[in-house]
């Protein structure tokens, strides 16, 4: 497998799309379930609330794997 400095811009973008997709769709996830308890996490039963701090670990892990990313697409720096 290819380092990340390693990869070519396009091979970047498209890895990116595909982190985020994979974002929008645990987010996607979070919400319904919170929308099953009123939009509150205090309200849920402990086995939801379980499942809900996993999506938010989750989608927490694949935001730090978008901005990495973004970083070096877009920073002149990189």
């Amino acid at each position: 497998m290819l380092d990340e400095s390693e990869k070519s811009p396009e091979m970047l973008v498209q890895q990116l799309k595909e982190i985020t997709l994979a974002y929008e769709a645990l987010d996607e996830q979070i919400d319904t379930l919170l929308a099953q308890y009123g939009g509150q996490s205090e309200k849920m039963p402990r086995s939801a609330y379980e499942q809900y701090r996993a999506l938010a670990a989750e989608r927490a892990d694949i935001y730090n794997q978008m901005k990495h990313l973004e970083r070096l697409l877009f920073d002149d720096d990189a």
